[in-house]
């Protein structure tokens, strides 16, 4: 079950299926579909997993083992890289909150999001050749990105695991939490994140012109937001 809660402009979505730890079968890239056309013109998107033992444990072996042919693989994979395609494509901030390991499929899905946040006590990994396969998300190409094609192939090419700790020291988690102050964090941050600038940040940093990123302040500027907050702040005591 994927599911949508919507508050404030705070967008988060939860795989929970805990028979699976979390893993991704194809009903469950149909409704990831969903809500996230369900989450559109939300300030701030979170990814998370039900629980606190898997974000999400990967592809649903039993599920996809149905998958017999070529065809049928391709197909699959371009349904999910699409997904985490719309994921990294989200007009505002994406949060991946890491409530417990993500493994193969999972880091995939953890790397198409702007932002990761973990629980102390998960493991992160692109182990996907432990099954004598790859990275078929965009996962490969999103963690060479962050690490650099060196460490990212050192890391996918052998299936290694890292510990919330390791990951953050390589560039591949941004934030760790203990697990008893992990809920709160990245609500926190999340929040943090749920005003119309921080969507314009991301295109700027996404890549574009000098005149664009200009326009998109200049938009902010006159914007009633901006002279709401502009006023407060000048009435302040001195």
């Amino acid at each position: 079950m994927v599911e949508l809660e919507l508050t404030d402009g705070l967008a988060v979505i939860t795989i929970d299926r805990p028979q699976a730890r979390n893993a991704i079968a194809p009903e469950t890239m149909d409704q990831l579909d969903a809500a996230l056309d369900r989450a559109e013109g939300a300030l701030a998107l979170v990814i998370r997993g039900g629980g606190d033992r898997a974000f999400v444990s990967g592809g649903d072996l039993k599920e996809l083992a149905k998958l017999r042919t070529e065809e049928q693989a391709a197909d699959m994979a371009r349904q999910m890289r699409t997904i985490c395609d719309r994921i990294a494509a989200f007009p505002a901030p994406v949060v991946a909150a890491l409530n417990g390991h993500a493994l193969g499929g999972g880091a995939e899905v953890a790397v198409a999001a702007d932002i990761r946040i973990a629980a102390d006590d998960i493991r992160i990994g692109f182990n996907q050749v432990t099954l004598e396969i790859m990275p078929a998300w965009g996962g490969a190409e999103r963690l060479a990105a962050l690490v650099g094609k060196g460490r990212a192939l050192m890391l996918a090419g052998s299936g290694r695991l890292l510990d919330a700790a390791e990951a953050q020291r390589l560039g591949l988690v941004d934030q760790v939490f203990p697990r008893a102050a992990f809920e709160e964090g990245w609500r926190g941050i999340a929040r943090s994140l749920t005003h119309r600038a921080a969507g314009d940040i991301k295109k700027v940093m996404g890549g574009v012109s000098a005149e664009e990123a200009i326009a998109a302040f200049a938009r902010l500027w006159v914007s009633d937001e901006h002279w709401a907050a502009a006023d407060k702040v000048m009435s302040r005591p001195k």
